[in-house]
């Protein structure tokens, strides 16, 4: 193995939940006045800290969203992944082939620490995941594409930089990826190719993510 840690991006990579969230998010923009179609919120929003959101809506609009904008998002997302959230096939899989050959990994996601949670106890992923191993853009000051939210996790989990590898599956953690100094294998299923492009590897399903990390 030539990384002494494997850092996940969360949503869209160890759990499918960036279906779910999207189609809710993109819902509740439009019905806010704010008209966005599933394709748009994946295009703009994937792998966004919520700021970026209510940044975005700004800098565009010239309107604020909602004080509670955050909570009601966050309620009916969670009470979808309670009924429809999965893990990602082959995810669960990785991570025992990792924890067998004593290889270090960790989570470090845009979403909230209630989010991860949320969907690592739907999905069971919870058992790979301790509050050691769990990371969040709340933790830091800037999210993603900043690289604060990886340095962070390397930091917390003693391994240089240098020897980490990032599994991420959006633009934006791709970026954040390399502005830390990190390998990033990009994750193609959802995400066109050409738009992880500065990743070192590209992979469309967790076999071939398997036998990269041999």
């Amino acid at each position: 193995m030539r990384y002494d840690l494997i850092i996940f991006d969360n949503d869209g990579v160890l759990v499918d939940s960036e279906p779910i969230s999207n189609r809710h998010l993109a819902a509740y923009l439009t019905e806010l006045g704010h008209p966005t179609s599933y394709e748009d919120s994946i295009r703009d929003y994937m792998g966004s800290a919520m700021h970026r959101i209510h940044d975005l809506v700004l800098e565009r609009t010239g309107r604020r969203l909602p004080d509670d904008f955050d909570d009601v998002f966050h309620a009916r997302v969670f009470a979808a992944f309670e009924r429809e959230l999965k893990p990602v096939p082959g995810a669960g899989g990785v991570l025992e082939k990792l924890a067998a050959d004593g290889v270090a990994f960790c989570v470090a996601s845009s979403g909230s620490h209630e989010r991860i949670r949320v969907g690592h106890r739907a999905t069971g992923l919870d058992r790979w995941f301790d509050e050691r191993r769990v990371f969040s853009s709340q933790d830091v000051g800037r999210g993603k594409p900043a690289p604060d939210l990886f340095l962070y996790a390397a930091e917390r989990m003693g391994v240089a930089p240098g020897r980490c590898l990032v599994v991420e599956d959006s633009p934006l953690g791709v970026q954040a990826a390399v502005a830390a100094g990190m390998d990033v294998y990009g994750f193609t299923a959802m995400t066109p190719a050409e738009k992880l492009a500065q990743a070192n590897h590209l992979f469309s399903s967790m076999g071939e993510l398997a036998d990269l990390l041999v």
